[in-house]
């Protein structure tokens, strides 16, 4: 999963090797502060204990007291002229001048005008005079023009850090953006790509929180996670190298942290990362109630069903609460108050060691040396913080991107590439048997042949099989056994796409997309001008019906054609079939529900639709299918008879029986 995710990411790799870039240069800069704060402290600051020289005149960084130049022996040009060394030793808060060479490393006392320095047992004695505010400034001022040059360099770097720092954000924002786009793109168009089996099985909330709210969440990955995470990661590398170069030993120590944390981490996604799949899991079925309720709000209404609606998604919304809430319990034991904890544990560890190195006297650091460590060790948990606080973000992206990646897994249809040259319309099922469950055989044994140019009826009552010989035909499914041929060609290897163009076909509840008329009959097929449109419009009566519409053939379409009558809606799906010009057309039961005033202008439309080309017809209302070339019963998946209106009605069997009871001449069909 992390290496596919990786894979859309390097399909960036400009991008994200620029914003890396300026991640690793906004670090360096603003990790150069602490070792500017030691040099600082140590030889601007801490420097004045260092030995001085008596010299012989004014001279650069020299200092006039009672009479005499000094300058700091590691400021005087080596070789150069000086006189006797003297010391400037801070005890307590005080400042003494020390007219002779002294340690300056022990510990230090003054008394009746002389200072001692006590250190592995031997005391040296010197005399010593305090120092006023005045004089200690005389001996710093020397030192304010470096002090001011470095503190320059420290605002620079932090503007330099920060410069980077919104560069590389902005990469990545821009870097997610387009993996994000990449990826709904990419699940999108594998969506059109699945077998319909699928949608069979899947509610379409979940899907679209698949495209919606797990790729959001993954595009948090990219912008939040990868963001806070990769510069953590290259912060602790950072200071892990200034730790090490300040001191090894004390480093070592603090390199124990990153065990810690990766057990941290390990125990966190055992701890959240069923729970976290559940949470993904329930927002699904939260937008699959949704998706569900508006789709069939009207009939909630009608039956009084809103409570019930509302007490099946409180119990879904409850259980997606609970589940949350035990997230936040994982995330606040194992958030701020741990890091906290574990900050205050190494930084006790650390004082300690260094009570130790220094009741000891062993490899004493430098109070420049200690301020940047402590400071590193601040600034280090700074990152492990992040990366803490990310935990809970990382572990929801990983189970988001496993749920759009097991769609992006779902097994696409079969198929050939290429063209199919354009077929006439002859169809013939040879012993064909399908089942959509894999258990039970909804079609079985079904033959027939259609001739091109013929018009074949499908009849029978619900669940005979008549909508599964279409959706054969269309190859929205596959054969359990038996075989399929288009003008001798097996269908199976006939390419899906380029069959499907030559077909076409009219639901009982025709969809339309939001858009206009026109765009619903051409549905932006470039293969269609707007000529061909009006054509298609016309040849089908429409101005009949929609004549009247203030925009005409521009008229705005919205979902599903709401405003719109079914008998309109009817109309441009048959203009929109008429347009493509098919070779086969399928119209299943598309008269079923046309009101009567409606109904002589749709009968004109399918004799004008069915034209010359092979047309199945799925019909309830047998008065539309009389003049059809062959009428198929069907019964529990099995033709039972075929022939002629007219044949049939001689047969006196089960057509009969049907023609019977519609028209109110005899008893209902048992079955």
């Amino acid at each position: 999963m992390w290496k596919r995710l990786g894979a859309y990411a390097w399909s960036h790799r400009r991008v994200l090797v620029a914003a890396l870039g300026m991640l690793a240069l906004a670090v360096v800069s603003e990790l150069s502060g602490p070792f500017i704060a030691k040099r600082m402290i140590d030889v601007h600051i801490s420097g004045i204990e260092q030995p001085w020289y008596e010299v012989s005149g004014p001279a650069p960084q020299a200092v006039l007291y009672r009479g005499h130049w000094y300058a700091r022996a590691d400021e005087w040009p080596a070789g150069a002229p000086h006189g006797g060394e003297v010391r400037i030793l801070q005890v307590g808060r005080a400042f003494y001048f020390v007219p002779q060479a002294i340690p300056a490393d022990g510990e230090r006392s003054v008394a009746d005008g002389r200072i001692r320095v006590q250190r592995q047992g031997q005391v040296e004695e010197a005399p010593a005079v305090r120092l006023s505010a005045a004089d200690v400034f005389a001996f710093y001022r020397p030192e304010v023009p470096a002090l001011w040059r470095l503190a320059l360099v420290y605002v620079g770097l932090l503007a330099v850090s920060a410069v980077f720092t919104y560069g590389h954000q902005l990469l990545l924002q821009v870097m997610a953006g387009r993996v994000l786009q990449q990826l709904r793109r990419d699940v999108f168009a594998h969506i059109h790509r699945v077998p319909m089996r699928f949608f069979d099985t899947t509610p379409a909330g979940r899907v679209v929180s698949r495209v919606t709210n797990d790729t959001e969440t993954i595009r948090d990955l990219f912008v939040t996670v990868l963001a806070n995470v990769g510069s953590s990661a290259v912060y602790l590398a950072g200071i892990y190298t200034a730790l090490f170069l300040l001191d090894v030993r004390m480093a070592l120590i603090c390199l124990l942290l990153l065990p810690l944390l990766a057990g941290w981490m390990v125990l966190y996604r055992r701890a959240a990362g069923a729970i976290n799949h559940r949470v993904r899991a329930l927002v699904g079925e939260v937008n699959a109630m949704i998706n569900e309720t508006i789709q069939g709000i009207s009939v909630i209404r009608a039956f009084h069903r809103e409570r019930r609606t509302l007490a099946e998604f409180d119990a879904v919304n409850g259980e997606l609460f609970r589940e949350q809430t035990r997230l936040l319990r994982i995330n606040s034991a194992t958030g701020w108050n741990l890091a906290g904890a574990l900050r205050n544990l190494f930084f006790a560890a650390l004082i300690a060691y260094f009570g130790w190195r220094t009741l000891h006297r062993v490899n004493l650091i430098s109070f420049g040396a200690l301020y940047a460590f402590t400071d590193y060790l601040t600034r280090l948990f700074q990152p492990v913080t992040q990366v803490v606080n990310q935990l809970a973000n990382l572990e929801q992206a990983r189970v988001s991107a496993e749920r759009v990646f097991a769609l992006l897994d779902e097994p696409e249809e079969d198929g050939v590439s290429g063209e199919v040259p354009k077929i006439r319309g002859h169809v013939v099922f040879e012993d064909v048997y399908f089942s959509y469950d894999g258990r039970r055989d909804v079609l079985k044994g079904i033959s027939f042949e259609a001739r091109p140019g013929q018009t074949v009826a499908l009849v029978g009552h619900t669940g005979s099989g008549k909508s599964s010989v279409m959706n054969l035909l269309f190859r929205f499914y596959e054969p359990r056994a038996g075989r399929i041929r288009i003008d001798g060609r097996d269908l199976s290897t006939l390419p899906r796409r380029a069959l499907r163009r030559q077909m076409a076909i009219v639901l009982q509840d025709p969809f339309l997309f939001t858009g206009t008329i026109a765009s619903n009959v051409s549905l932006g097929n470039p293969d269609i001008s707007r000529a061909q449109v009006d054509e298609a419009l016309r040849a089908v009566g429409a101005d009949r019906l929609l004549g009247h519409l203030p925009n005409g053939w521009d008229e705005p379409v919205h979902e599903r054609g709401s405003t719109l009558s079914l008998g309109q809606r009817q109309l441009i799906s048959f203009a929109r079939a008429l347009a493509c010009q098919p070779a086969i057309l399928v119209l299943d039961e598309a008269t079923a529900n046309i009101d009567s005033e409606s109904e002589a202008v749709i009968q004109e439309a399918l004799e004008v639709l069915k034209r010359g080309r092979t047309t199945f017809v799925i019909a309830h209302r047998l008065s539309t299918i009389r003049n059809a070339d062959l009428i198929l019963v069907l019964h529990q998946g099995r033709i039972v008879e075929r022939g002629t209106h007219d044949e049939l009605m001689a047969l006196r069997g089960r057509y009969f029986r049907m023609v019977q009871t519609q028209t109110g001449l005899g008893a209902p069909v048992a079955d």
